[in-house]
């Protein structure tokens, strides 16, 4: 399976635990935990993403840069990525029928989310990139010219 493909099942299937959960829906006791700890794993390695992903569906999320994001930090940490393709597993195991067709519908909507040109915040990226080299003590400046 693409990365792309397994990262949007994963932030899928945490927007689609919410959403059935708010309408009394309940998932199997796997697929919440196995949400639990891949989030728990995937904070470590990218917060922001998380809190993006935890505010939504209250708060508009970017679910195509989610997804990005979600592959660089398992392309870039094999214990997220390992949490990722567990979490994808059990989602895909959910005898849920709601949750299935929530997760397409989710996935429909990231496929028609145009593809626009991002913009790369310098700054931002090389934060990033420092906290994945060398943890969150780095005092060197960063320059670019």
């Amino acid at each position: 399976m693409e990365p792309l493909t397994t990262a949007a099942i994963a932030v899928s299937s945490i927007i689609a635990t919410k959403a059935l959960e708010k309408t009394g829906e309940k998932i199997g006791e796997t697929v919440w935990n196995k949400i639990n700890q891949f989030l728990t794993t995937l904070k470590k390695q990218s917060p922001h993403t998380v809190t993006a992903i935890e505010k939504a569906p209250e708060q508009p999320l970017d679910y195509g840069k989610a997804v990005l994001e979600i592959e660089f930090a398992a392309k870039a940490n094999p214990e997220v990525a390992q949490a990722e393709q567990e979490l994808v597993t059990a989602a895909k195991a959910e005898p849920n029928p709601n949750f299935i067709q929530y997760i397409q519908q989710l996935a429909d909507t990231l496929k028609s989310q145009p593809q626009q040109p991002s913009t790369i915040n310098y700054q931002k990226l090389a934060d990033e990139i420092k906290t994945v080299i060398q943890g969150s003590t780095f005092n060197a400046p960063v320059t670019f010219n």
